[in-house]
């Protein structure tokens, strides 16, 4: 029996456990896939003990939403995938990374007085976390935006 294309991507999908430190899911520069990278940063949250509703997932969960969703409006390149990180990092941190393939195109926060209809959600980032910012992408073209959130000791 084969299976389909669809369960063979599903069963592709990384699983959020507890042992792990380090979640890492392409993703495709589309709105459904910065909802699945949410999503994922939302489970992996829960499985490492920081439950839905809790200050520690609600902004990890903000911050990778915000970051996908930038990743897909300004940083879609067709035929490349976006990529979201997390990682729990000693000493009471998550690190939130997204990378897409735009490297000419760098985000910038802009001022709450702007008259501009989008750039908002980068004040938000830097509200919620303790420090976020943008690298060239290692190995690959591109940029990687970055966020770091103090988390309460081990749940």
């Amino acid at each position: 029996m084969t299976t389909s294309p669809r369960q063979e991507r599903r069963s592709a999908l990384p699983l959020p456990l507890a042992n792990q430190t380090v979640l890492s899911f392409r993703f495709t520069p589309s709105p459904r896939g910065a909802r699945l990278a949410r999503r994922l940063a939302s489970c992996q949250m829960d499985a490492w003990g920081w439950l839905h509703g809790t200050p520690a997932h609600d902004s990890v969960e903000l911050i990778a939403a915000e970051l996908a969703a930038n990743a897909v409006t300004h940083g879609r390149v067709p035929g490349r995938d976006a990529e979201l990180r997390l990682s729990r990092v000693d000493g009471g941190y998550v690190r939130i990374e997204v990378s897409d393939a735009r490297g000419e195109r760098w985000p910038e926060a802009l001022d709450s007085g702007s008259d501009e209809d989008g750039g908002r959600g980068l004040l938000l980032v830097a509200a919620l976390a303790e420090e976020w910012g943008a690298a060239p992408r290692p190995g690959a073209p591109g940029k990687t935006v970055w966020a770091v959130v103090a988390v309460p000791g081990t749940p």
